[in-house]
C-alpha cells in the first residue's frame, strides 16, 4: 500500500518517490503520494511528476483497490523509477478551505438546527450541501450565513485523529456521519475535528485553522425534496 502523505501533511507540495505499479489507462501507483484521489464530495489533486528532464502531467488520481493511481499523460516511466511529484498547490490549498468550509457549514446547521447532512459537494472555492430541513428561507439562510462567518472568525484549530474502527464507534457525534457505512476492512477511523464545533469522520485535505477559509458567503439555497434543502457556499480567492 502506498503511503500517504496528504493524510499526515495536508500542506506537503512536493514529494520524493519510486514508481512501483503500472495500471490500465496510463496509470502509476508510487510507494508514497501527497496526491488526494478524490472522495467525500472533494475532487482529486492535480499536479506534475517529474524524473530527470522528463515531466508528465497529472491529469487524474483516483484510489485503485486502496491506493492512488496517478494518470498522466505520455509514456509511462519505468518501474522502479525515482520521480518528484509536484501538486498543484494553488489548487490544493483552495479546496483545503473548501473542504474546511463545508465542516464549519455542516457543524453550524447541526449545531443550531440539528439538521443531519444528505449530500455535498464541492470545487475550488464553491461548493453544495443539502440537508435535511422541512422548509428554508431567506431569514433562515441569512443566519446561517452570519454564524458560519462567526466561526471562520474564531479562529477554531483543525485537528485530525485515528482511531480504532471499534473506538470510533462509540464516538456519538460521528453517528449522522453514517460512519456504519465504512467497510469493514478498514480498522482505523480517521476523523476531523474543528474544535468546539464539528466533528466527523473524514479522508480528505483541510486548512489548520478555520480563519484560513476566508469569509463565506451562502450564494443561492433550493429545495430538492420535501425534506432536502440544498444551500450553496462561495468563498474568496
Amino acid at each position: 500500500m502506498s503511503r500517504l502523505i496528504y493524510l499526515e501533511d495536508a500542506y506537503r507540495k512536493d514529494f520524493s518517490a519510486v514508481v512501483e505499479t503500472h495500471v490500465a489507462d496510463n496509470g502509476l501507483i508510487l510507494n508514497l503520494t501527497a496526491f488526494y484521489p478524490g472522495g467525500g464530495g472533494q475532487p482529486c489533486d492535480l499536479g506534475t511528476i517529474s524524473s530527470g528532464d522528463s515531466t508528465w502531467t497529472v491529469t487524474k488520481v483516483k484510489r485503485v483497490a486502496g491506493n492512488p493511481v496517478h494518470y498522466i499523460s505520455g509514456e509511462l516511466p519505468a518501474l522502479g523509477t525515482p520521480v518528484v511529484g509536484h501538486l498543484d498547490w494553488d489548487r490544493r490549498y483552495k479546496l483545503m478551505r473548501t473542504h474546511t468550509a463545508m465542516h464549519i457549514l455542516c457543524g453550524v446547521v447541526w449545531r443550531d438546527y440539528r439538521a443531519s447532512v444528505t449530500g455535498g459537494n464541492m470545487e475550488p472555492l464553491k461548493g453544495r450541501m443539502d440537508f435535511e430541513f422541512e422548509t428554508m428561507h431567506q431569514e433562515l439562510v441569512s443566519a446561517i450565513e452570519a454564524a458560519v462567518n462567526i466561526e471562520v472568525e474564531a479562529a477554531r484549530p483543525v485537528k485530525a485523529v485515528f482511531h480504532p474502527r471499534e473506538e470510533a464507534f462509540e464516538i456519538p457525534d460521528l453517528i449522522r456521519t453514517k460512519i456504519n457505512l465504512l467497510p469493514e476492512g478498514i480498522s482505523e477511523i480517521r476523523t476531523i475535528e474543528l474544535v468546539g464545533l464539528d466533528l466527523q469522520a473524514d479522508g480528505g485535505t483541510h486548512v489548520q485553522n478555520t480563519r484560513e477559509v476566508g469569509t463565506m458567503r451562502v450564494t443561492n439555497y433550493k429545495s430538492k425534496g420535501r425534506i432536502n434543502k440544498r444551500i450553496y457556499i462561495e468563498i474568496p480567492d
